[in-house]
Formats: structure tokens, sequence, C-alpha cells
């Protein structure tokens, strides 16, 4: 799998208003640019699933540019990608 770094992310008035719409600020979005798991999604987008603090969020992004990212949206991370982050920190830590 290829990795992404994230060296920016693009914020707008309407990416705001939706990652608000999740409970997630920009500033938890911001904190999580060490992504655990990610996969490439419909319309080349890619979900990025990290820790911000204690809470797991998965965010949505679209590539603009050489490590810049438009943040479609943001929101707790499911069941699913919790799993798959616990999975890949365990291995990282065995």
């Amino acid at each position: 799998m290829t990795r992404i770094i994230v060296k920016g992310l693009v914020w707008d008035s309407i990416n705001l208003e939706h990652v608000k719409k999740h409970n997630v600020s920009k500033e938890e979005v911001e904190g999580a640019k060490e992504i655990i798991y990610h996969r490439r999604t419909y319309g080349g987008k890619y979900l990025a699933t990290s820790r911000s603090g204690n809470r797991l969020i998965t965010i949505i992004l679209r590539r603009q540019g050489l490590g810049k990212y438009y943040v479609v949206t943001a929101r707790d991370a499911s069941r699913k990608e919790r799993r798959k982050v616990y999975e890949i920190e365990e291995k990282q830590n065995s």
C-alpha cells in the first residue's frame, strides 16, 4: 500500500461547516496528521484514519498537490475502521 504524506490541509467555509456537523473540530483534524490506516475510495479520494488525542477520526481527503489535501469531511471512525487501526497498532507494538 502506498503511504500518503500530508504536509498541508486545505480549508474553506464549506468543509469547516461540514466537519463541524460531525462534531469534529478543525484543530482535531489538524492534529491527526499521523495517519495509521488509509485506503483509496471512489472519485480519487482517500479515506484516512488517525488519532486525535484518544479519539479515532476518519478524514476524507482529495489530493490538491504534492502533500496538499482538501478536507472533504471528517467524522468518528466506524467500527470497521477502528478494528483495522487496532490490528495495525498491535502489529507495530509486537
